[in-house]
């Protein structure tokens, strides 16, 4: 089963020739019930990954503390640590960047979805915070950048796939109709 995507399903539903024989409508009718189940199951997907950046942010609350600190000899091959400015100044970076990218996914109508990028950088920067001993003033840096970001991915995901749920309905609406039609 392939999910149409991009601007193509609009023009794909709306142009779509009706099937002519009532097997071929009622087939027709099944690939779109189907495909809305799966917009909806999609449709999801950027709440998960919020609320697995709610889980992680919480595991670093609680237990980056308790993890040990690299040895003398390790922390001289990495060498020094960014300072909290530096991981800060690139923590806005991130975030404008990130939020530009999403809405001009948002305005060009793509359905593209980058939930598990965002999750892994917010966690690098709990990370550099942790190795620079600055964490816990920072933290809540982060969990409001990651909790913007992701909420916005969200939102994003959300109001694609609800447009495509609702051409989907409009096209099994035309297809009904033409079953009455065709009854007489």
């Amino acid at each position: 089963m392939s999910i149409r995507s991009g601007k193509s399903t609009t023009e794909c539903l709306r142009d779509a020739l009706l099937p002519g024989t009532p097997e071929g409508i009622q087939q027709a009718r099944r690939e779109a019930a189907v495909r809305i189940k799966e917009y909806q199951r999609r449709s999801l997907r950027g709440v998960w990954y919020l609320a697995l950046f709610l889980g992680i942010s919480l595991a670093v609350q609680r237990w980056f503390a308790l993890l040990p600190d690299f040895s003398p000899s390790a922390r001289q091959f990495l060498g020094a640590p960014p300072s909290a400015k530096m991981i800060s100044g690139l923590l806005v970076v991130y975030s404008f960047a990130a939020l530009i990218l999403i809405l001009g996914r948002m305005t060009s109508g793509s359905g593209a979805f980058s939930g598990l990028s965002h999750l892994g950088y917010l966690t690098v920067f709990y990370l550099f915070y942790h190795l620079g001993h600055t964490l816990d003033d920072n933290f809540y840096a982060v969990l409001a950048a990651g909790v913007t970001i992701l909420s916005l991915e969200a939102y994003h995901l959300w109001t694609w796939h609800q447009e495509r749920i609702r051409q989907e309905k409009q096209y099994i609406l035309r297809l009904d109709r033409m079953r009455e039609w065709q009854r007489g």
